[in-house]
């Protein structure tokens, strides 16, 4: 199994051949606007994601990034911010005990407040697929999946 880091970098050599790139990093400042509006704490996985790539949207997975609200300058593509979409996912009453980190076509990938673990629920029934041991395990297999 690779480190996420290696996954990311496989994947922008396939979004160079096509003439696309990763997202820009987000610094340290952003991080931080968007940890104050956000009352969970973020995994040091998650933040080491986001320093090196403002969420990702490949080959139908979706890790979400910081809100564009929160970014320093203006950026013309569509991010799907982790604030935003949580918000959404939480609309449903029985998705409040999960923060959300991604989706797929067929799964989200999710930390459990209850069960203090990291999950991959099937979507949209919420059945539980997987768990995993911290953040970082778990982006590693939902990126092995879609290379």
């Amino acid at each position: 199994m690779g480190h996420f880091k290696d996954l990311l970098a496989e994947i922008e050599k396939i979004e160079n051949k096509y003439g696309s790139s990763l997202r820009d990093p987000v610094s340290d400042e952003e991080i931080e606007r968007m940890k104050d509006k956000n009352k969970t704490i973020l995994p040091i996985q998650y933040i080491s994601f986001l320093k090196t790539v403002n969420g990702l949207d490949f080959n139908g997975l979706v890790i979400y990034g910081i809100d564009k609200a929160f970014l320093d300058k203006e950026i013309e593509e569509e991010i799907h911010g982790f604030i935003e979409t949580n918000e959404l996912w939480h609309e449903n009453e029985w998705q409040r005990k999960y923060v959300f980190f991604g989706d797929s076509d067929v799964a989200w990938y999710c930390y459990d407040l209850d069960e203090k673990l990291y999950v991959e629920l099937d979507k949209p029934s919420g059945t539980f697929i997987e768990s995993f041991e911290d953040f970082g395990t778990m982006i590693t297999d939902a990126l092995e999946a879609v290379i």
